[in-house]
């Protein structure tokens, strides 16, 4: 019992701290944009398992004889899409995502418990406090019930294109891009950042690559200046929508 409830106070403490430790960073983030989730490593993720599929014999290069030409090449000339640290080349920004999800549980309980005793061992009065016995003894009646919706319906569209950096190069031979693009209308800067891995293959003849072909990959469009700082709430309303319980 000692033990159970040792650690039942360990868990509700850990649940506090964090909840503390949570509080206290949305303080800290207070007039701050969200920060984007750094492009880490997957294989050293909690929980991660390496995925084996079938695979082909490599295919070694091969050339046809008295030929330059190699067997599986896309030109004969230099390939001039992005291949090193440095290169750039183009993302299509194409997002139109839409979803819509509608959710309803209900759940309902109901229960009677009636002994069927009507007299107290005989007696129609029940000792010492004289008072005449109920119509039923031991009788209970419980009911619950619950009604939970939920609902989702989000649209989200952004076409656009940004220009990337080739900023490194995994031994397997993907590529690690990072664009950045800001412009400046009066006293409002609007900035687009792109961030990814993409394969060499997955670029287009143009040095072009879509953005539903990078792999974790970071979007994000928005601004500041004027114009965002006023759409913001005070931070006096941000203390308070964080630290309020209700």
């Amino acid at each position: 019992m000692t033990s159970r409830l040792v650690s039942v106070l360990t868990v509700a403490f850990t649940a506090s701290s964090l909840g503390a430790c949570s509080t206290v960073d949305r303080l800290l983030a207070i007039g701050e944009q969200p920060a984007l989730t750094a492009i880490e490593n997957p294989i050293t993720q909690p929980g991660y398992k390496p995925v084996q599929m079938p695979m082909p014999t490599p295919q070694p290069a091969s050339y046809s004889p008295n030929s330059l030409w190699r067997n599986g090449s896309r030109a004969f000339f230099k390939d001039q899409r992005a291949h090193q640290v440095g290169d750039i080349l183009t993302v299509t920004v194409n997002l139109n995502d839409k979803a819509v999800i509608a959710n309803e549980t209900q759940r309902s309980r109901e229960n009677k418990e009636d002994s069927g005793i009507d007299n107290f061992f005989g007696k129609t009065k029940v000792p010492l406090i004289n008072s005449a016995v109920p119509t039923r003894i031991f009788t209970a009646d419980s009911s619950a019930s619950s009604d939970g919706k939920g609902s989702v319906n989000r649209s989200e569209a952004l076409v656009t294109n940004v220009a990337a950096v080739v900023t490194q190069v995994l031994p397997n031979g993907n590529l690690v891009v990072e664009g950045k693009q800001e412009v400046r209308v009066n006293f409002e800067i609007r900035e687009l950042i792109v961030a990814g891995i993409v394969r060499p293959e997955d670029i287009e003849s143009d040095n072009t690559i879509d953005s539903t072909k990078i792999a974790q990959a970071r979007i994000a469009y928005g601004g500041r200046g004027q114009i965002t700082d006023v759409q913001q709430p005070r931070y006096g309303q941000q203390v308070m929508d964080i630290l309020l319980p209700f």
